[in-house]
């Protein structure tokens, strides 16, 4: 009953049944085409779920330069949140394991749990807001997990994957 309530409500007031929710991936893009991409698909703004922002080997998706281009080139809002990333020891422990994935993505989910996201960030503030990260893939990246956790806490979320 509540989620027909949520979905009811949620349709009246943004005129639609779900909201959208992109995720991207700058590896293996140019500028242009990272860029284009976004404003193409109507992005509102990046939430960067990186754990390391400023890595000299991010080129154009550095913190710092990555918030200039999106405001001047696409007029996106750019948000850094770290909750959304898995720790230091989770990254470590799967290089560790050469990738055992399914490992990974069951520690991932369990922070997400543990860190209760879906209650710190608001529908309105995720609608048309696109997750970062640097795979090239949702497949086997973070932010696919992110965004299919979100699916399931809120039920009105369609999820699209863009430049891959």
């Amino acid at each position: 009953m509540r989620l027909k309530q949520n979905r009811k409500i949620w349709h009246e007031i943004h005129g639609t049944d779900a909201m959208t929710l992109f995720t991207i991936g700058f590896t293996k893009k140019s500028a242009e085409q990272f860029f284009m991409t976004l404003k193409a698909a109507g992005v509102k703004r990046m939430i960067d779920i990186r754990l390391n922002n400023v890595s000299q080997l991010a080129g154009f998706a550095k913190r710092d330069d990555l918030c200039y281009f999106l405001k001047e080139i696409c007029g996106i809002e750019y948000i850094h949140i770290p909750d959304l990333a898995p720790t230091k020891e989770i990254l470590d422990e799967y290089r560790k394991n050469k990738g055992d994935w399914a490992v990974y993505e069951q520690q991932f989910q369990e922070l997400l749990k543990i860190r209760e996201v879906e209650k710190k960030l608001s529908t309105e503030m995720m609608d048309g807001a696109c997750l970062l990260c640097s795979e090239e893939k949702p497949e086997f990246c973070h932010r696919r997990l992110v965004a299919e956790y979100l699916k399931e806490k809120w039920n009105h979320v369609e999820i699209r994957h863009l430049g891959t």
